[in-house]
């Protein structure tokens, strides 16, 4: 337990804290309507608000079978909670060891190290060894250590609750209206502009490749219409998301965009790219000018959806 004491300490601010406890993954509606209660409550009794967090996924410590693809990366799902007026935000890296503290240990180590006054949390948290540590049992051992625990319902609109494995089903469905709706902001890719084989620019319409880390779920392979965020810049763009079968299938999948009027030198910058919806999917053309057809007919569709 001396990592998380260490990684609480150095993380945490003095004093007593309202703190709310999740993964975030995603930081979608749900997640920003929890942790504004948690400022609430801490703006209501006059102390501070943080979050703690988790990384990696505690699913990939517990059950190392299954792949964990995230909707954010750590970064930017810190940053993301940052902009929600938290006073910190802890990271705890969820180990084997970690995977072992009991409820109450857990529970004890957050009110000596980290000032622990209100818990925040969803109806269905569970922390601690085995999943023992429900909401009613944390309750219990706040009345005995001396804090309190707000369950917070899940949160829906007219058609389900707003949580990761909902955005997680609509990506995979590539229904990125849906997506955006439950994320309360456009889903994002970050990375570096690399070069690539300079297809594009060969054929009239060069784009920029951004990477991505591999842990990131990406939608279904196929076209997007797009924004990318270049500094303060918003230029509207038409992604590819594929392996590129026209030109021989990559070995792994591309990020391509083309901007819309704009052709600056970007390499080696951190872009975003914010897919905004569904165009069609990914296919394999007989020959070029087949595909610089489908190119025109895919921006012009791009242009369009901006008007």
């Amino acid at each position: 337990m001396s990592l998380v004491q260490e990684e609480l300490r150095s993380t945490v601010s003095p004093g007593e804290h309202v703190i709310a406890i999740g993964v975030f993954d995603g930081v979608h509606r749900g997640h920003q309507m929890l942790l504004q209660k948690m400022l609430s409550e801490a703006s209501r009794r006059a102390i501070t608000g943080g979050v703690i967090t988790f990384y990696p996924h505690p699913i990939a410590v517990i059950k190392p079978e299954i792949k964990i693809s995230y909707l954010e990366s750590l970064e930017r799902r810190v940053e993301l909670i940052n902009n929600l007026g938290v006073d910190f935000t802890s990271v705890l890296q969820f180990t084997s060891e970690l995977q072992q503290v009991t409820a109450k240990d857990f529970a004890a180590m957050l009110v000596k190290e980290a000032g622990l006054k209100v818990l925040v949390v969803g109806e269905n948290f569970r922390v601690g060894r085995g999943g023992e540590g429900d909401v009613t049992y944390l309750s219990s051992l706040g009345n005995t250590m001396g804090f309190e625990v707000i369950p917070v319902p899940l949160f829906e609109d007219g058609t389900g609750q707003f949580s990761s494995t909902r955005v997680r089903q609509a990506l995979r469905e590539g229904k990125m209206e849906i997506v955006n709706n439950l994320l309360g902001r456009p889903y994002a890719l970050r990375g570096p502009v690399l070069h690539g084989e300079h297809r594009g620019r060969q054929l009239g319409f060069p784009t920029l490749n951004i990477e991505t880390s591999t842990d990131r779920q990406l939608p279904p392979d196929g076209v997007y219409i797009t924004r990318a965020l270049i500094g303060d810049k918003k230029i509207a763009g038409c992604t590819n998301i594929g392996l590129r079968p026209t030109f021989g299938y990559s070995e792994t999948r591309l990020i391509e965009t083309h901007l819309l009027d704009f052709s600056d030198n970007l390499y080696g910058e951190i872009v975003t790219i914010e897919l905004l919806s569904y165009l069609r999917p990914e296919k394999k053309f007989n020959g070029i000018n087949e595909l610089k057809q489908q190119i025109d007919s895919d921006l012009l569709k791009t242009r369009a959806w901006f008007l």
